[in-house]
């Protein structure tokens, strides 16, 4: 089931017309959000943060904003059958959201960590990567050519090796008493769940620091995360670099985990 144009829809096929950029161009926005005990007014959830994101990208396009009221309609409707939503606006404000499940090996990558690969390749680049457009090709491939490799996760570099964020998520690293994330003046997008986590590290007194990850800098670390709204905080055990992998401890990540707790 989804929800289109105001309707609960309960099939898995979407009717769009030929023409339709955003079938061909990909022209949508989109926000994907996980819901806390079935209620969008939960803390966690980030209801209107998600809202926040999508009236920014629509209007930085000059699009048609949606039906608010309707969207949230849709979103409580869903909500009460899928613990994770997706949130689409297309640029003639038609809402289309759809469902779907939690990774069933979330906590065993909460717990044991994943590895990621070094996506070292300008195919694998993201087109305005301060937004969440429908053209989310470099990271699908990102994403799929990891798979092919043994690995859970991409991470996207700039064409000078710096490390800007996964495929899926943004980074979070440890060293000598602080945490650090990569900067949003890098190029990448500003996630919800990376902008909670540094303001309430902030708000706890613990280090942290936004920057830019070059290759020496990240040898230099000893935990590797990253984090988005669906997975919330997992650790990186092991991170393939062409023929070399790189290996790092997870157990401070106990710390930055305490964030979803205490909220």
């Amino acid at each position: 089931m989804y929800w289109y144009e105001g309707r609960l829809i309960e099939q898995n096929q979407l009717e769009l017309n030929i023409n339709d950029p955003g079938l061909l161009y990909g022209t949508t926005v989109f926000s994907t959000m996980r819901v806390y005990d079935r209620s969008l007014t939960h803390s966690l959830t980030n209801w209107q943060a998600h809202c926040h994101r999508l009236k920014n990208s629509i209007k930085a396009f000059n699009w048609q904003q949606p039906d608010w009221q309707r969207l949230k309609k849709g979103a409580e409707t869903l909500s009460s059958h899928f613990p994770v939503l997706r949130l689409v606006v297309f640029a003639d404000g038609r809402e289309w959201i759809t469902g779907r499940n939690l990774p069933p090996d979330l906590p065993e990558r909460q717990q044991q960590g994943i590895t990621a690969w070094v996506a070292n390749d300008t195919l694998f680049r993201r087109d305005l990567a301060a937004y969440k457009t429908g053209n989310y090709l470099g990271a699908y491939l990102a994403l799929q050519k990891a798979h092919q490799l043994g690995a859970k996760e991409a991470i996207l570099i700039d064409t000078n090796g710096n490390w800007l964020e996964t495929s899926t998520g943004n980074l979070w690293g440890w060293k000598d008493g602080c945490w650090y994330t990569p900067s949003l003046e890098v190029g990448i997008l500003p996630g919800i769940v990376r902008a909670n986590i540094l303001n309430w590290l902030k708000s706890k007194c613990i280090p942290v620091r936004e920057n830019v990850w070059t290759p020496d800098f990240v040898r230099g670390l000893k935990s590797i995360a990253y984090s988005n709204c669906v997975v919330e905080i997992v650790p990186i055990q092991t991170i393939i670099i062409d023929s070399q992998s790189l290996h790092f401890d997870f157990y401070n990540q106990l710390q930055i985990q305490n964030y979803f707790y205490s909220s």
